[in-house]
């Protein structure tokens, strides 16, 4: 069992910088891949990024990019999504969830992702 916090939320200008991490609890978070979702108003909830448990592979959604980067600490038990020059389509609720997925996989849908966090808000204005 795997229990997930997400924060680092809030909000700011378009062209600035967050930085959200995932607190997780347990003593075997280097086991699970770690994905970043984010879900906006009124639209399905989408990938953003995903790290293996070990942090050496990592994919992006094509929209973020060259703009997030996604890292752990695993001695930590924590994930992060830095996110820089954040545009108002950024805006959404932004969740991170943890997959005890086999060394190496990486996974993209929510429906491999067995643990989920509670979310936190990132706006961006315009």
């Amino acid at each position: 069992q795997v229990q997930l916090v997400e924060s680092g939320g809030g909000l700011v200008q378009a062209g600035a910088s967050l930085r959200l991490s995932c607190a997780a609890s347990g003593r075997t978070f280097s086991s699970y891949a770690v994905g970043w979702f984010r879900q906006a108003p009124g639209k399905e909830r989408e990938f953003v990024a995903t790290i293996t448990g070990s942090g050496r592979g990592t994919y992006y959604t094509a929209s973020v990019r060259g703009r997030f980067t996604i890292s752990r600490d695993n001695a930590k038990n924590t994930a992060y999504l830095q996110m820089n020059s954040l545009k108002p389509e950024d805006t959404a609720v932004y969740y991170c969830a943890a997959d005890s997925a086999p060394p190496g996989r990486i996974p993209t849908t929510q429906a491999q992702y067995e643990f989920w966090g509670q979310g936190t808000q990132v706006t961006v204005s315009s």
